[in-house]
Order: structure tokens, then C-alpha cells, then sequence
């Protein structure tokens, strides 16, 4: 069964950095998107950045643009969120999410409901 596994969590300071993976297995044919979502308690969960197939399609919250990077290797079914100038706000649980059945367009790639894989999350302090 299809598995995803964050890791990379943990305290940081503010204006520091923090680099999370995302590890994918279990599956066969395409990891059409992958994205990386986070949530306080309390809060909706809200979408942070998201990858496609081809490596160049990438989408990022207002929040985060200009401070976080997501990439993947496909070869090693792996997501990874470089996360820069963190600050106080960027608290949260952070969770990669994938769809393995279809294409998303752009303008979906970061709303919640179009991901049916999810990863159990990892805790980010930013203080």
C-alpha cells in the first residue's frame, strides 16, 4: 500500500532553515503531483507548495513564495521542502500529500481535497 513518510522536522529559530522530505513507496505508475500542506491547531489546513510530474510546474502559497523551494527525485520517489526565513508563522504540522490517478491543474494543486495520499506529518517550531 502506498506509503508516505515525512521527516525533517524539528525547532528552529527565527530566520533560520529547515529541509523536509518526504519519502513515497508502495506504488505503481505516476506520482502526478505531490505537495506539501500544513495546520495549526485550530485552523484549516492550508497548502503550501505543490510539485507536478514534470519537475518544472510548481506552485507556492503567497506565504511562503520566495522563502520555500519544493522539489522532487523521481528516481528516488522523494519530496523534498527547503524552507528559508522562517519565521514565528511557519509553526505548524507539515504533511506531503500525492495523487497518483490523475493530472491537477495548476490551480488545484494546492487545495486539500484533491490529494488522496497523505503522510501522518511532521512538527515544525519556528521561535
Amino acid at each position: 500500500h502506498v506509503q508516505l513518510v515525512e521527516s525533517g522536522g524539528g525547532s528552529v529559530q527565527a530566520g533560520g532553515s529547515q529541509r523536509l522530505s518526504c519519502a513515497a513507496s508502495g506504488y505503481d505508475g505516476t506520482m502526478y503531483c505531490v505537495a506539501w500542506f500544513r495546520q495549526v491547531p485550530g485552523k484549516q489546513r492550508e497548502g503550501v507548495a505543490a510539485i507536478r510530474t514534470d519537475l518544472v510546474s510548481t506552485c507556492y502559497a503567497d506565504s511562503v513564495e520566495g522563502r520555500f523551494t519544493i522539489s522532487r527525485d523521481n528516481d528516488k520517489n522523494a519530496v523534498y521542502l527547503q524552507m528559508n526565513s522562517l519565521k514565528p508563522d511557519d509553526t505548524a504540522t507539515y504533511y506531503c500529500a500525492a495523487v497518483f490517478t490523475r493530472h491537477l491543474p495548476l490551480n488545484r494543486v494546492l487545495v486539500s481535497s484533491e490529494y488522496n495520499f497523505w503522510g501522518r506529518g511532521t512538527q515544525v517550531t519556528v521561535s
